[in-house]
């Protein structure tokens, strides 16, 4: 039979081999009217998380694929990926594989390892954050007209928690909530990510699960706001940025309000009015996963502002941000704000955000500016990502709700399944989580050093946070000179390693290694430029490691050598002796420092580094002179061991205060052009560059063909168009693809980077060739391949196909999965020959037509089997598909007829 249809042909299918043609199980290829498309749809629901999903192939990431409502399908736009790029298909979310078998859901797939028994307590800290203070609080609610954000369809919502003091004096420093990316509507058990709400379904109030985070500040003085944010979260997928830019016009259009009631009280809301005024000279900003990319964006805008197009708030900045609080947060950009301290919460459980990319928020800030602000890193052992949320807690919550830690009965993981020594209770981790807000609160906005020692390395504990096992290390503040992997600096008797690379001779962690690393967390290139540390690995011990700078460092002034170092997990008394050089040849050994691994197993990122302090007291007995020290060793002591180093920087106690630089900041934009029917035109992507002063970035170029990156350093200029990257586009009157130029850039030193990716997308302007399938040998004996010839009615630049789903026969015998080739079974489906049964019941069964460019036809064909068994003749059939992947009515259709050989 044949047919014809504009509407059947689908972009060829990934080959793992030259002869195979198939798509893994569960994957199909659609085309589209705009474009053509990768799908994955997964056997069970993948619940809204903060979390991106991305499709890689052949270890490289392909992109970010948009979401049904089913939650289980899954669609990438593909551009001009060919066959070649889509070897290897893999679905990924913060970390973890989503399409693993079962109980390989992470990196290697081996059982877990043994994680070690709990660390003993820390020393209690000078005071404890997470004691109540001495005010009685109120609570009340806001719900103020909708907002529009640039880029989303649906208004978004203005409505808050309001939780403040009574009988407070005075105005009060502020504290704002913005809650991560979840479910936005329930009815029942049933939850959804629609926005707005369907008719029946109520919104889910993320934004009041930190009433007792809340509760607890406004005790000690802070009028708090909690924001809901369920408008961003239903529309986000459609945002390149993951929405970062929306939440921080969303949070600052709060800020905003908040000035102007504190400017006319009279005009406020109930629950504002009955709240102390706000000092909005002192905010501080906390946000969960997305959110807390959102607020981070949200401090980088108030002090550097955005492109008017891209900003959903254009007013004046009528108050200063003084610290954020980060709790398990993305960060797709990998682009923190130097100069605004921060303390990020990175749950050692996280099942969502299981890489704990957050840590970028300290790393990220090295070198860009000038290192006053603190950025803290508070690691929380056996803290999953949803409990910080109690709206997202299972027994507290109001809509459905879970553990996001992926638990496996079968395989239990030795520190995150629940029952384990070091698993957390939601309540002790949510009292963690308050008492560590509260910490920054006291530091960041409050001025008090005296908790500073829980938030930056030094070892102390809170006892409010008890059980939870609490880990902490930092940059900035009192730290001077270090010693970075990341600038210039030759290495002997180790090996500078980098964070991101495919190469395993270069990347600091293999796939031998089990689990994973935030510091080394994925970003979206295959490699990174200027992301690296010092590895060791010693087998005896006393062989120096020794890390030397381009130019001699002074230590001068410093009390001791802070150190970040990374042993790997459950491992216990990794000694390591510390020394120093200066430029006159004179050394000091300067003591010796021991570091024991976090509990970790496959299914975490524990490969964290440790704040380890030694003395320079030995150095200046010594001679040494400080201010010329040219390098640092590490000699170890143990029998054998692995360690890393991430940095090292001169230390002295206290808090300075911090005056934010003015840097120059840098947007990426896309241009959308259609390619036209002649001609070569020439577009140069869209960048911005404003602020003050001049500093650098890095700049990727990748290839929209084989995927890779190409990096160059950069300075900018405000003003300037020292980024330049063409785009040739080359117009014609054949069909292909959308081609997407992308560009990503990161900060190296004196800039923040607002919109990090961008480029030219050349929009096809062509129809799409019809397809018509005609029989080249549809009735032959057992034995013999059924073939059918897929014709297209003109030449295309890209390659194009048909896809073809098996459909019960109109009549007759049907043929089975004994009576084909049962590799070809197996290829096509995934599916077994036994139990026998008709070829129409094999899930994800069908046939695929690839045409290359250039050419206008090709053959499919159906191997059959010659068997000894007597049987009718046997007929199968095949009919065109949508793009759901279900039969396409009136679509081409392929039959065949299989007679008995005997």
């Amino acid at each position: 039979m044949t047919g014809a249809s504009p509407l059947a042909a689908h972009a060829a299918a990934p080959t793992r081999e030259a002869h195979d043609t198939s798509l893994p199980p569960g994957w199909r290829i659609t085309d589209e009217p705009d474009g053509r498309r990768l799908v994955w749809r997964s056997a069970s629901e993948v619940p809204m998380g903060d979390a991106r999903v991305e499709f890689h192939a052949a270890g490289r990431l392909l992109g970010v694929p948009a979401p049904e409502r089913d939650g289980h399908t899954f669609r990438l736009d593909l551009d001009t990926a060919r066959p070649e790029r889509l070897t290897d298909l893999q679905v990924w979310s913060g970390g973890r594989r989503l399409d693993a078998p079962e109980g390989n859901a992470h990196p290697g797939g081996r059982s877990p390892l043994a994680a070690v028994p709990p660390a003993a307590p820390l020393p209690a800290g000078a005071v404890d954050p997470g004691r109540p203070g001495t005010y009685r609080t109120a609570t009340g609610e806001y719900d103020l007209p909708s907002v529009r954000l640039p880029g989303f369809k649906a208004p978004v919502e203005m409505r808050a928690v309001v939780v403040a003091p009574t009988a407070a004096t005075g105005p009060r420093p502020v504290a704002l909530f913005l809650h991560g990316r979840h479910a936005t509507c329930y009815k029942g058990q049933e939850a959804t990510g629609d926005w707005p709400c369907p008719a029946g379904t109520k919104p889910i109030p993320s934004y009041r699960g930190y009433l007792r985070d809340q509760q607890l500040l406004a005790s000690q003085g802070y009028v708090t706001v909690s924001i809901s944010a369920n408008g961003i979260n239903g529309q986000d997928w459609a945002a390149e940025d993951g929405g970062a830019q929306a939440r921080s016009s969303l949070v600052r259009q709060h800020l905003a309000r908040w000035a102007d009631w504190a400017a006319h009280p009279a005009t406020a809301p109930a629950a504002v009015r009955k709240a102390p005024k706000a000092d909005l000279s002192k905010v501080l900003l906390v946000g969960h996963s997305r959110g807390g990319e959102g607020v981070n964006r949200a401090a980088m805008d108030s002090l550097y502002p955005p492109p008017a197009a891209q900003d959903g708030y254009r007013g004046p900045v009528r108050w200063h941000v003084r610290g954020t609080v980060l709790i398990g947060p993305t960060i797709f950009g990998q682009n923190p704000v130097p100069d605004v301290p921060s303390a990020t919460i990175l749950p050692g459980c996280d099942g969502d955000v299981s890489d704990l990319q957050g840590e970028v928020y300290v790393d990220g800030t090295r070198g860009v500016s000038r290192g006053r602000a603190l950025h803290s890193a508070v690691y929380v052992t056996g803290a999953n990502h949803n409990f910080f949320n109690s709206e997202w807690t299972p027994g507290q919550a109001q809509a459905p709700a879970e553990d996001d830690f992926w638990d496996d009965a079968d395989n239990k993981d030795p520190v995150c399944s629940p029952g384990t020594r070091t698993r957390l209770t939601a309540d002790q981790q949510h009292r963690a989580g308050s008492t560590y807000i509260a910490a920054a609160a006291r530091l960041f906005v409050a001025g008090d050093d005296r908790v500073r020692d829980l938030l930056d390395g030094t070892g102390r504990r809170a006892p409010s946070a008890d059980p939870a096992r609490v880990l902490t290390h930092a940059v900035g503040a009192q730290r001077g000179a270090g010693f970075l992997p990341d600038g210039k600096v030759t290495v002997t008797g180790g090996r500078l390693c980098s964070a991101v690379d495919p190469r395993p001779a270069v990347a600091c962690l293999g796939e031998a290694d089990h689990g994973s690393s935030p510091h080394f967390a994925q970003w979206e290139t295959g490699r990174e430029a200027g992301r690296r540390a010092v590895a060791l690995r010693w087998s005896a011990p006393g062989t120096p490691v020794r890390v030397q700078p381009g130019a001699p460092l002074s230590l001068s002034g410093a009390r001791s050598l802070a150190l970040r170092v990374i042993v790997p997990p459950n491992t216990r008394g990794t000694l390591l002796d510390v020394a120093v050089t200066d430029s006159h040849g004179r050394r000091a050994v300067l003591g010796r420092v021991t570091a024991d691994g976090l509990p970790g197993s496959d299914r975490t990122a524990s490969y964290w580094a440790r704040e380890l302090r030694v003395p320079l007291t030995a150095a200046t007995r010594a001679g040494v002179d400080l201010r010329q020290v040219k390098s640092l060793e590490l000699i170890p002591r143990s029998r054998s061991g692995r360690a890393w180093l991430m940095d090292a920087w001169a230390w002295r106690p206290g808090t300075p205060a911090v005056a934010e630089a003015p840097l120059t900041r840098v947007d990426l934009g896309r241009l959308s052009v259609k390619e036209g029917d002649s001609g070569v035109h020439t577009y140069r992507v869209p960048v911005r560059v404003s602020g003050h002063g001049s500093g650098q970035v890095r700049v990727y170029v990748v290839d929209p063909v084989t995927g890779e990156a190409k990096d160059r350093l950069v300075t900018v200029r405000p003003g300037g168009h020292d980024i330049d990257v063409a785009v040739r586009v080359e117009g014609n009157k054949r069909f292909s693809y959308d081609v997407t130029h992308d560009v990503l850039v990161k900060a190296v030193h004196g800039t923040v980077v607002g919109a990090h990716r961008g480029g030219v997308t050349a929009l096809n302007d062509d129809p799409m060739p019809k397809v018509s399938v005609t029989p080249v040998a549809d009735r032959v004996t057992e034995g013999r391949p059924l073939r059918w010839k897929v014709t297209l009615s003109e030449p295309a630049d890209a390659e194009v196909g048909a896809s073809f789903v098996v459909v019960p026969v109109t009549g007759g015998a049907e043929l089975s999965t004994k009576d084909v080739d049962p590799a070809w079974l197996s290829d096509a489906s995934g599916a077994e020959p036994d139990p026998e049964r008709p070829l129409s019941q094999v899930e994800y069964l069908g046939v695929w037509a690839s045409v290359p460019a250039g050419t206008t036809s090709t053959e499919v064909s159906v191997p059959t089997v010659k068997d000894t068994v007597a049987e009718p003749a046997e007929s199968v059939r095949f009919t065109a598909t949508d793009d759901s992947g279900a039969p396409l009515p009136g679509g081409p259709v392929l039959t065949g007829t299989v007679l008995d050989a005997s």
